[in-house]
C-alpha cells in the first residue's frame, strides 16, 4: 500500500494538530478564531479558561481537547485556502448549505466528534477547493 502524498490537502494541518502541545494549539486557534469562538468550541462560558489552556495552568476534559484538536485541524484547511482570519471565523459561525444550513461551530460542540468529523472536514475541504456545495 502506498502512503499518501505528504502534500495532500490537510495533511499539514491533521499532522499539527495531533503533534502539537495543547498550549500551542489552543493560541494558535486563538489567533485564528478568536478567543470567544474557542470558548464556545470548548464548551466554557468565558474566555478565562482559553488564556489557563493556552498558559497550560488548566487542561479541559479528554473530549474538548479532541474536539479544539479537530477544530484546529478544519481551520488549518480553510487557512489553506484564505490566509484571512475573518473568513475563518465566518466560516465557523454561519450557515452551512453542506451541513444542512447549521454551523460547524455549533455541530462540533453539540454532536460527539466521531459523529461530525468527516462531514465537517468535507465542507471545509469542498470550501478550501471552491467547490459548489
Amino acid at each position: 500500500m502506498t502512503p499518501p502524498p505528504t502534500t495532500a490537502p490537510g495533511l499539514g494541518a491533521y499532522r499539527e494538530s495531533v503533534t502539537l502541545p495543547f498550549p500551542h494549539l489552543v493560541v494558535a486557534l486563538r489567533d485564528k478564531l478568536g478567543a470567544q469562538l474557542v470558548a464556545y468550541l470548548g464548551g466554557v462560558t468565558d474566555t478565562k479558561a482559553v488564556r489557563q489552556w493556552a498558559a497550560g495552568e488548566r487542561r479541559p476534559t479528554h473530549v474538548v481537547e479532541h474536539r479544539l484538536r479537530l477544530v484546529y485541524q478544519v481551520a488549518g484547511v480553510l487557512s489553506e485556502a484564505t490566509r484571512t482570519p475573518a473568513v475563518v471565523q465566518a466560516w465557523f459561525m454561519g450557515a452551512n448549505p453542506a451541513l444542512d444550513d447549521r454551523a460547524p461551530a455549533w455541530m462540533l460542540r453539540e454532536h460527539p466528534v466521531g459523529e461530525v468529523s468527516s462531514v465537517v472536514l468535507a465542507a471545509a475541504r469542498a470550501f478550501a477547493g471552491g467547490a459548489d456545495f
